[in-house]
């Protein structure tokens, strides 16, 4: 995948390889799944922020691997949202810029 792919491309990759985990694990990825793990990503994004802001334990971890997790955290919640938008046929480009982009 390169920087130049739009997000349905982003959405379609992130979908297989979620596809392929809960099939693998025997995951059951219900209309509850999407949003529930939408919400624990959310609880490890904020994790890792306190971590990375000094607001939050450190365990040990250095800046750098702080730095790490808030970026693996970011990503793993935007990919979520992507997936929670997927099952419900929202497309996640198009509504940003008719909600947000309408102000430039």
């Amino acid at each position: 995948m390169t920087t130049s792919e739009g997000i349905g491309e982003l959405s379609e990759a992130v979908e297989q390889v979620s596809r392929g985990y809960a099939g693998k694990f025997g995951i059951e990825r219900d209309p509850a799944w999407f949003l529930l793990k939408l919400h624990e990503e959310l609880g490890e994004l904020t994790q890792a922020f306190l971590a990375v802001t000094g607001q939050g334990r450190a365990k040990g971890r250095t800046p750098e691997e702080l730095r790490r997790s808030l970026e693996d955290e970011v990503a793993d919640v935007l990919a979520h949202v992507l997936l929670l938008a997927r099952h419900h046929g929202i497309d996640a480009e198009a509504e940003v810029r008719r909600k947000w982009l309408t102000y430039l």
